[in-house]
């Protein structure tokens, strides 16, 4: 029979948030993936976990993939974990995972903590409804395309920084969405830890002054559906009323149609844009 995956969460911080099921797993596996072995060992150390590791991270995730399939293929249980938190999260977890279900191999989740999560129960900004990019992309387009998206996205939106490349990117979601409510989360669980209400902008103008210190989540207020529908209806008041009906009519809507669409759009009885297009002419 194959062994099992276990993708166990890590503290982010706080030894204390370790879960006792995750001592007891990573005790009994046959072997432990880790992000980086060095940082791991202090972890598996202070709670006498003997079991041995491998190294599993960015940049070998695809064939060591492949090798820790291998020895689940050949009955072996191994645990994953990242560095901190929970493992596939912004992290070359997902590689595995998506390998061991190709393979048929079970796979299950310790669950514990998360940056991300904390975080957002933290920043004071909406929980209900939220998306998590992670760390923006490096490539120029790609991260262009991302935040011309996050532009017009109403959740609450979750993302990873760097220290020495927060102030980039705060300078570029003020440049892409404005100046929102954002809040600064660093030093999570531990003594020092800091959450930060503010906006895109205070948060610049701060770290103008103050070097950044340690990893970053940031938690931005998503564009409110009021704000959306502004925008909307200052785009319909940019237009004629002929332009307006040209753009349903060349989508093939009729014109009766598309004179009720117009009218709901501007806000207006149907009777004026009627009057305007059959009485007094286009405007």
């Amino acid at each position: 029979m194959s062994g099992m995956l276990y993708l166990c969460a890590t503290p982010i911080g706080n030894l204390g948030d370790m879960t006792p099921r995750v001592v007891e797993t990573l005790g009994s596996v046959d072997l432990i993936a880790a992000e980086d072995t060095r940082n791991s060992i202090k972890l598996l150390n202070h709670f006498g976990i003997r079991t041995s590791m491998t190294s599993y991270h960015e940049y070998n995730k695809v064939e060591k993939a492949d090798y820790l399939v291998g020895q689940m293929q050949q009955g072996k249980n191994v645990a994953l974990i990242s560095d901190a938190g929970t493992p596939a999260i912004s992290d070359p977890g997902e590689v595995l995972v998506q390998k061991c279900q190709e393979a048929g191999i079970t796979v299950t989740s310790l669950p514990g903590p998360a940056a991300c999560i904390t975080a957002l129960t933290l920043s004071g900004l909406s929980s209900r409804r939220f998306c998590f990019e992670g760390f923006l992309p490096p490539d120029k387009k790609e991260k262009a395309q991302i935040l011309a998206e996050l532009k017009e996205e109403s959740r609450t939106i979750i993302l990873y920084e760097a220290p020495h490349h927060l102030v980039r990117t705060l300078g570029e979601l003020y440049e892409a969405l404005g100046d929102r409510r954002i809040t600064l989360c660093r030093e999570l669980t531990k003594k020092f830890e800091t959450v930060l209400p503010t906006t895109i902008g205070e948060a610049l103008s701060l770290y103008g002054r103050e070097e950044p210190r340690g990893e970053y989540v940031l938690v931005v207020e998503g564009k409110s559906l009021r704000q959306k529908e502004e925008e909307r209806q200052a785009s319909w008041q940019s237009m004629t009323i002929g332009e307006h009906m040209a753009l349903y009519t060349g989508g093939g809507m009729d014109e009766k149609t598309a004179m009720k669409q117009v009218a709901k759009d501007r806000g207006v009885p149907k009777r004026e844009i009627y009057a305007a297009i059959h009485g007094t002419g286009m405007r």
